[in-house]
């Protein structure tokens, strides 16, 4: 499909854990508000738009966030409310656009293509988000062009409750004034790196030859330099909700090992636990399931904050397995299963995260990622 055909929406939520917190607690709004962990060693998840006036800004530590704004406000936050939340938001969007994708907890993309011979398309993205505000109490900001990269970039733009859109045939001219960091994907390191080469805006990007820019950077180098001259043809995959991700283990011979037992739990809770984050989701809802050696199959249920950690998942795994195995016979299979899922793209639980931990998740995933998720795993599995 060519670009000229598409006419896609990208809509943000406003700093939306803070704004969920603004409708229980009115009293908060106009106010330095930060979301995370309330230790010293906590990390910030999200802060209100008069916090980040003092230069704070999500995965800050929160001892520094506190030092440039003592007076701030700290909220622990709830997960629970944020899903109630974002699925209310999901389900206005469900039952008024042909085709969306959920890319998070707070942001959708909107295929409106064709929808421009029966409707403005720019009227119509007012009008959705006009309705998702009504319906939620929730602030928005959204623009509409020919693809995702120009579309999320521009809402980033015209935050906080702003809407733009930007005409076909004006992408480049566009990015051109902006800074390369404001590029999806250019990390730190890269707009350090690209800084040091004197480039510092998307135009200058723009005009280094692609060929220079394979050799400084290899694909990514190839893909950093089409999305600097606005070309994206990543399609709008359209949402599905998975109920639930599970495993079990058969065993060869019926056993009554505890330990083994106990083994078998956590090295399956790592697994399905390293594919939600792989994934960008949570779980709120952790099961498992014994089957004994006379086929008596016995199951029991928790549901828990939303994490994708291995050390919350993992203690709540033990704490339902030593709840349910109480028959003290042999045991044929165990099972584990993680249901209510959200996406999620937070490495482990927002509000308990130290910057030891979340350094920590980080690099194990990484190994598994580069290795192979078998290489690295908890002595307790073995």
């Amino acid at each position: 499909m060519l670009a000229s055909e598409r006419h896609i929406t990208h809509m943000d939520l406003d700093t939306f854990y803070v704004s969920v917190e603004y409708l229980n607690n009115p009293a908060l709004r106009g106010k330095p508000v930060l979301i995370g962990g309330s230790g010293d060693r906590g990390v910030v998840a999200s802060c209100s738009y008069e916090a980040r006036k003092f230069g704070i800004h999500s995965a800050m530590p929160m001892k520094y966030a506190k030092r440039l704004c003592p007076h701030a406000i700290v909220v622990r936050g709830d997960m629970e409310q944020y899903s109630k939340y974002s699925n209310l938001v999901t389900d206005v969007i469900r039952d008024t656009v042909p085709m969306f994708e959920k890319s998070s907890i707070d942001e959708f993309y909107i295929d409106l293509t064709g929808m421009d011979k029966f409707f403005g398309c720019s009227l119509f993205s007012k009008e959705l988000g006009s309705k998702v505000t009504k319906e939620t109490g929730l602030p928005i900001s959204f623009a509409l062009a020919s693809n995702k990269l120009i579309s999320k970039v521009a809402t980033n733009e015209v935050k906080p409750s702003g809407q733009i859109e930007i005409p076909f045939g004006n992408e480049r001219s566009y990015l051109a004034p902006l800074s390369v960091a404001k590029i999806p994907g250019v990390g730190k390191q890269t707009t350090i790196l690209l800084l040091k080469m004197g480039v510092e805006t998307v135009k200058t990007l723009s005009e280094i030859p692609v060929e220079m820019m394979a050799n400084l950077l290899g694909k990514n180098g190839m893909d950093l330099s089409r999305k600097a001259k606005g070309i994206d043809e990543t399609p709008v995959i359209p949402y599905h909700e998975q109920k639930s991700i599970s495993t079990e283990t058969t065993f060869s011979q019926d056993t009554i090992d505890v330990h083994f037992l106990h083994a078998q739990l956590v090295r399956m809770t790592e697994k399905i636990a390293f594919e939600l984050r792989s994934q960008n989701k949570l779980t709120g809802c952790v099961a498992v399931k014994v089957r004994y050696s006379d086929f008596e199959t016995h199951a029991v249920q928790k549901s828990i904050p939303y994490s994708n950690a291995d050390h919350v998942l993992l203690r709540t795994a033990r704490e339902l397995f030593d709840k349910i195995y109480q028959r003290r016979i042999l045991v044929r299979l165990i099972g584990i299963r993680f249901s209510s899922l959200i996406p999620g793209n937070y490495q482990i639980s927002l509000f308990d995260d130290t910057q030891e931990h979340i350094r920590l998740y980080q690099a194990i995933d990484s190994v598994k990622k580069q290795f192979g998720e078998k290489l690295l795993f908890r002595a307790a599995g073995v």
